[in-house]
């Protein structure tokens, strides 16, 4: 990114500025020191922060020093921390839909998100948080993504589907449902010890569907890897443009996590995979 990359660009509307800044953040991710890929990763999870905090008030929630926060606008081309942030708040003045993380935090405010342990406030988070989820997805979720997505898979001759771990019934589903539809389907599931065999098969005539979220299952990452090395056509479902499943990945759809571990839910990656699956379907009809 050039320096005073805002300047002539007053034109550029303002969620383009803001996923073009997105785009160069995972692009430069690995050359950064790890300092500066710490607020790298800080910066994709809080744009909202990002937009309204001043330096100190940024460095602070970042765990690290106003100096470094410069360090990190200046690496990826702006004169200063206000110019970069720039951009942030132009997220904001498009008017673009709150962040996942924001709904969490108003429905930990103003919701039904109680410290109760009660069975029924048990639910209540539940529901709240897959609210939040899927309108979340409703809205990141781009026309054109979800349009080469299903382009994508539906040209391969067969499709791979690799999420294990937490992820396993997202892409167990996937593959009953494109079963039904007739379509070949390789569930990676190492059974047996044997998930690389599982996956020798595949070329550059296939695809990949990967889901996983952080903590990201080891043996996903690795073999994502190896099946992007050897050319296999990829889309992602994951949480961050700096996911692992990310990178060399065709078309990647972020879908942020629960914010505790314990309450993690499975509703909007179920979804997102449903809606690739009955737009196969209808693809083919």
């Amino acid at each position: 990114m050039a320096k005073g990359k805002l300047r002539g660009k007053t034109n550029e509307n303002g969620a383009d500025a803001y996923e073009r800044l997105r785009s160069d953040i995972a692009a430069r991710h690995a050359s950064l020191s790890d300092r500066l890929q710490h607020i790298a990763e800080f910066a994709l999870e809080y744009p909202t922060e990002m937009a309204l905090g001043t330096v100190a008030e940024v460095a602070r929630r970042a765990s690290v020093q106003p100096s470094a926060i410069v360090r990190f606008a200046s690496a990826l081309g702006y004169s200063g921390f206000t110019e970069m942030q720039q951009v942030f708040r132009l997220r904001l003045v498009a008017s673009l839909a709150p962040s996942y993380k924001d709904r969490i935090g108003r429905l930990k405010r103003d919701g039904p998100w109680r410290g109760s342990n009660e069975p029924q406030a048990v639910l209540g988070r539940f529901v709240a948080e897959g609210i939040a989820s899927l309108e979340t997805l409703n809205s990141v979720a781009r026309e054109q993504d979800l349009r080469r997505a299903i382009d994508l898979l539906g040209s391969a001759e067969t499709i791979f589907l690799l999420g294990l771990g937490g992820s396993y019934p997202v892409a167990a589903h996937l593959a009953y449902v494109l079963r039904k539809l007739g379509r070949r389907t390789v569930l990676l599931d190492a059974l047996g010890g044997g998930l690389r065999e599982q996956a020798v098969a595949a070329t550059r005539a296939d695809a990949l569907l990967a889901v996983s979220f952080k903590q990201y299952n080891a043996d996903t990452v690795r073999l994502f890897a190896e099946l992007i090395a050897r050319g296999v056509r990829a889309v992602s479902i994951t949480d961050n443009l700096l996911s692992p499943i990310a990178r060399g990945a065709d078309v990647v759809f972020e879908l942020h996590d629960m914010a505790e571990p314990a309450l993690r839910t499975l509703v909007a990656p179920m979804s997102l995979a449903q809606t690739l699956a009955v737009g196969l379907g209808l693809a083919q009809d």
